[in-house]
């Protein structure tokens, strides 16, 4: 069996897509910090601590993430789990391809502004294995998304569900690494 875990030195890949959503947060303590204080290095003060909180939590939640998020290799199959307690399980003999897989599920939330736009967060797609296989899901998970899970497609005569272990979210060129080696020596035909 061998293990393997989202490299740490992808921390600049996860902030990226806030970094507009920060610069904007700051300006807008920097203001925000004027009108209270009306002294401009107190508001230059709240609006670093405010944005140094904010990148504080969001370096937490991905050194939670990647802390949590393992997989595995055996002769077996593969094998996925999380920090919030999802598992995806697939043997070698179940897996049907490789394609995209969507790393986390879209919620049905929208961000709105009042007589704005209208938003909503798309899954995240890296390149992984799809097939049939076991999904264990945690006990508290939101309704919705046991609905989601709830229309998978199921195997009739296995009971197995269609799902996909996003490997390229663990490690983003996994076919020419160690996984790809795993890949090629159990199911070759994947990697032609």
């Amino acid at each position: 069996m061998e293990e393997f875990r989202i490299r740490q030195r992808a921390l600049g890949r996860f902030v990226a897509p806030f970094a507009l959503h920060l610069v904007l947060f700051f300006v807008a303590a920097v203001v925000l910090g004027g009108v209270l204080t009306r002294d401009g290095l107190w508001s230059l003060v709240i609006a670093m601590a405010a944005t140094g909180a904010l990148v504080g939590a969001l370096v937490s939640r991905y050194r939670r993430m990647v802390r949590g998020t393992v997989v595995r290799f055996s002769d077996a199959g593969v094998e996925m789990t999380d920090t919030y307690g999802f598992r995806l399980r697939l043997k070698w003999a179940d897996i049907e391809r490789v394609d995209a897989v969507e790393s986390r599920m879209p919620s049905p939330r929208r961000v709105t502004r009042p007589g704005g736009v209208r938003v909503r967060a798309g899954a995240m797609q890296s390149l992984g294995l799809v097939g049939w296989g076991e999904r264990e899901v945690p006990p508290r998970v939101p309704g919705w998304m046991r609905a989601h899970l709830a229309r998978v497609p199921v195997d009739p005569v296995t009971g197995l569900q269609w799902l996909g272990i996003p490997l390229g979210a663990v490690e983003p060129l996994w076919e020419h690494g160690r996984m790809g080696e795993w890949v090629r020596r159990h199911r070759p035909d994947l990697l032609a």
